[in-house]
């Protein structure tokens, strides 16, 4: 369903109420950019490389998941779950909407107070 692009995806997601199992997802390289993936499952994915620019990943489980030179310009953060996420930096993360509501590790706290993750159970 994701290489049907955004528009397909996003209709997809408004038309089911399922949260999307990615975890593990091998995304080396895709562009995801504008993807509605609002509380989808992506521990431990690799997004190496990844467009992410413009992508709905509130709520999103992100931890473990591997960063290194994803693009993510725009995407919206909020509540998303970021502990352990690797190969992310504050340079990609304040180029993000609503990040610093994002829970993270304390390496990311890029100059924000970090929200307590025990509030959003």
């Amino acid at each position: 369903m994701l290489a049907r692009g955004a528009a397909a995806w996003n209709e997809w997601r408004a038309d089911h109420d399922e949260t999307p199992d990615l975890s593990r997802a091998g995304l080396r390289g895709f562009d995801l950019s504008g993807f509605d993936l609002s509380s989808a499952d992506l521990r431990g994915a690799d997004l190496r490389g990844t467009n992410l620019s413009g992508a709905n990943l509130s709520v999103a489980h992100l931890e473990a998941a591997n960063f290194f030179k994803a693009v993510l310009d725009g995407a919206d953060l909020a509540r998303a779950f970021l502990n352990g996420a690797q190969f992310l930096n504050c340079a990609q993360l304040i180029i993000t909407r609503d990040w610093q509501s994002a829970f993270r590790d304390d390496a990311l706290a890029c100059g924000a107070s970090i929200p307590d993750r025990h509030l959003s159970e």
